[in-house]
C-alpha cells in the first residue's frame, strides 16, 4: 500500500471494521510507524495524538484488534481495517464506540458465536448438542422450524411469528456450519443471483 501521510500532517485516519458483521467500531489514527507495527504484529496499532505516542489498542484491557485486512481508499489518505475484535472496543465496555442502540449484524455475530461452539464444545452448549446428534438431526431441526414460522404467520400473533423465524434461523446457521459452510458464501450466492 502506498499511503500517503503527507496530506494530515504524518497522520491518517483510520476506520476499524468488524471483519464478520462489517459494523463499524471506532475511529484512530495512524502514522507510518503506527502502520508499520500493526502490519508487523497483526494488531492494531494508532498514534495516540493525546498521549502522543504509539499505541497499541488492548494494551491495558487485553481487548487486542487481531488485523484481518487493510484497505486504502481511493485517495489513498484513508485506511479501512477489518479486525476480529478480542472483546469490547470500547473504553466504555461497549463494543463500538459509536453507541449504535443494537448489533445491526447480530446475525453475523451469532454466526461467529456458532463457530466458537464447534471449536470449543461445551457440555451445556445447546449447539454442541445438536451437533452430537448430527446432520440429519439438525436438518430435522430447520424442517420443524420452518413448518412452525409458516403456521405461526397465518395463524399466530406476530409476537410468534417473530419467535419462530427466529428459531428457523438460528437452527439453519447451526446447519450451514455443520455443511462447512458460511453466511458469505450464501450472500454471494444471491448476490451473483441478483445480477
Amino acid at each position: 500500500m502506498n499511503i500517503d501521510f503527507n496530506k494530515g500532517d504524518g497522520l491518517v485516519p483510520v476506520v476499524i471494521q468488524d471483519a464478520q458483521t462489517l459494523e463499524v467500531l471506532m475511529l484512530g489514527y495512524m502514522n507510518q510507524e503506527a502502520w508499520e507495527k500493526t502490519q508487523l504484529e497483526e494488531r492494531v496499532t494508532f498514534y495516540s495524538r493525546s498521549k502522543n505516542r504509539l499505541w497499541t489498542k488492548g494494551e491495558e484491557s487485553g481487548n487486542f484488534l487481531k488485523v484481518k485486512s487493510t484497505h486504502l481508499d481511493c485517495d489513498q489518505d484513508t485506511i479501512l481495517i477489518q479486525v476480529v475484535p478480542e472483546g469490547p472496543t470500547c473504553h466504555t465496555g461497549s463494543r463500538s464506540c459509536f453507541n449504535t442502540p443494537y448489533n445491526q449484524n447480530f446475525i453475523l455475530q451469532l454466526e461467529r458465536i456458532i463457530q466458537r461452539r464447534y471449536e470449543f464444545p461445551a457440555d451445556e452448549s445447546y449447539v454442541n448438542r445438536l451437533r452430537t446428534r448430527g446432520i440429519n438431526k439438525i436438518a430435522q431441526k430447520v424442517g420443524e422450524e420452518a413448518v412452525e414460522t409458516v403456521i405461526a404467520a397465518l395463524t399466530e400473533t406476530e409476537t410468534d411469528f417473530i419467535n419462530e423465524s427466529s428459531d428457523l434461523l438460528f437452527h439453519l446457521l447451526v446447519l450451514i456450519k455443520e455443511k462447512g459452510l458460511n453466511l458469505e458464501t450464501i450472500a454471494k450466492n444471491l448476490e451473483s443471483r441478483h445480477q
